[in-house]
């Protein structure tokens, strides 16, 4: 990975599990960038997605990491933004297809559906595996509606 910063959004579902993974990427030597949320009050997953994504677009190569109950919401709003393909994962074999296949540049989370286990493995395989290219850019080029 290109970078050491990381961004990282949540919301109030996975606001523990965003703690938690705090914490070990900044034992990894990873700068961690915290868009919230803060609490487990209720907010609006959007407000953490955008500005995660927004980093993300305006960096490249850096790659971040959402959470939210389902991963589906936080995720929908992130690929809203040209420039992301967020992947919503729940296996390390899905997180390694994401950057392998499809390039993906953030990894969404189910915070309700995952262990934190798990989540520390798929962030491990996204984080240190590399696109591989090939007959699968072509596919990638194709995802951006502009």
């Amino acid at each position: 990975m290109s970078s050491k910063i990381i961004p990282i959004g949540a919301d109030h579902a996975g606001f523990q599990l965003k703690e938690t993974l705090k914490k070990y990427l900044s034992s990894k030597g990873y700068e961690v960038n915290d868009f919230g949320c803060f609490s487990e009050e209720s907010i609006d997953y959007p407000d953490f997605a955008h500005p995660v994504s927004e980093m993300v677009e305006q960096n490249d190569g850096m790659l971040g990491i959402l959470i939210c109950g389902s991963g589906n919401g936080i995720s929908m709003s992130a690929n809203k933004h040209q420039g992301i393909r967020s992947a919503l994962c729940w296996k390390t074999e899905v997180a390694e297809l994401a950057r392998l296949h499809n390039d993906a540049n953030i990894l969404t989370l189910p915070a309700r559906f995952i262990s934190e286990k798990e989540a520390i493995e798929m962030v491990d395989v996204f984080f240190s595996t590399a696109f591989e290219g090939g007959r699968h850019q072509k596919r990638v080029d194709k995802i951006s509606c502009n």
